[in-house]
């Protein structure tokens, strides 16, 4: 029986959407880094009970840390972005954390400066808060071993490619590292394809805007410290009409409801089960879909049928055009 909510929401379903193609659910999956990396500080002295902790977010990390804290009775402090919507400032309140929320910005980079500018300032104040660096300290891989582990258990590591949405670099960088340290016969037989959106540094594609939105939670316009580059094997970039395609089929051929960073996931996981017949493709769905029910599912009649979608090809990143491109990375190091 679980202690707290927390671990109960932290804990995916493993979802076998045909013979070779799993979707591993999440309810909201930084729960899991959330969880573990708190625990991790605790029982290493780096901080005490009645401490708080301190991060900058978009949204769900947020909400994560604030359910960390809960569970272990910390305190949270949050410098939210502007898309922190009025249901999540709600549930932090009610939980005990404070949110400071950054004023209207378009420009996704600077929104992200000034976060981390006012976390700054906020240490200067109070040098006892900790901040926590989800896109920079990898105590935030933790979490992700016992799932490594059951996955490992489920479907076998062997033959096995892993797809999901880039992001910190934490869920993908950590799965592909405990999958393939556990792994028999090596590194070789377990593959890990990055999903980014158009616009994002990490694997630079900057340089290339989406006419809609940057797809929240896959990319970053600023370098992050977790995303080990050289555990990639294959990208894609995906843009948000194709991603919205994804989720809306992913709904209506399994019954899968979730966020639209999945419906790239899955466009990219299929299209990889077909590429290579004789492996087993899991595809990670990292949120629910009702933050997205206005923005994506209400347009479903706007989805292209997937059928009609298949990714470009690219040697390189000048070459990246949308909807949607595809590029071996061969686990190389660095971001060019």
């Amino acid at each position: 029986m679980d202690q707290h909510i927390a671990e109960s929401i932290g804990r995916p379903d493993l979802i076998r959407l045909d013979d070779r193609l799993v979707c591993l659910r999440f309810e909201t999956m930084k729960v899991v880094s959330a969880l573990a990396a708190v625990r991790h500080l605790l029982d290493t002295g780096a901080v005490r009970r009645g401490d708080t902790l301190l991060d900058s977010s978009s949204g769900i990390y947020a909400y994560a840390l604030a359910l960390a804290c809960h569970r272990h009775g910390m305190r949270c402090h949050i410098v939210g972005s502007t898309t922190v919507d009025h249901t999540l400032r709600t549930q932090l309140t009610v939980l005990g954390a404070t949110l400071e929320q950054m004023e209207p910005c378009s420009d996704l980079k600077l929104d992200q400066k000034r976060r981390v500018e006012r976390i700054h300032e906020i240490l200067a104040e109070h040098p006892e808060y900790h901040w926590m660096r989800q896109y920079h300290d990898d105590i935030h891989y933790l979490g992700y071993r016992a799932i490594a582990d059951r996955i490992r258990e489920a479907t076998g590591a062997d033959g096995l490619t892993v797809v999901g949405g880039v992001g910190s670099g934490a869920s993908t960088g950590a799965l592909a590292r405990y999958l393939r340290s556990g792994s028999p016969v090596g590194s070789a037989d377990v593959e890990l394809v990055g999903v980014q959106p158009y616009g994002s540094v990490t694997f630079g594609a900057e340089h290339v805007a989406d006419p809609e939105i940057i797809i929240a939670g896959i990319g970053s316009s600023i370098p992050f410290g977790n995303v080990s580059h050289e555990l990639y094997d294959t990208l894609h970039w995906i843009s948000f009409d194709a991603a919205l395609a994804g989720s809306v089929d992913l709904l209506r051929r399994h019954a899968v409801f979730a966020g639209l960073s999945t419906g790239a996931g899955y466009l990219a996981a299929r299209h990889e089960r077909e590429r290579s017949p004789e492996r087993t493709v899991l595809f990670i769905a990292a949120d629910t879909g009702h933050r997205y029910v206005d923005t994506v599912y209400a347009r479903h009649r706007e989805a292209a049928p997937i059928a009609q979608l298949a990714p470009r090809d690219v040697p390189d990143q000048s070459r990246l055009a949308l909807p949607w491109s595809r590029m071996r990375w061969n686990r190389r190091p660095g971001a060019l």
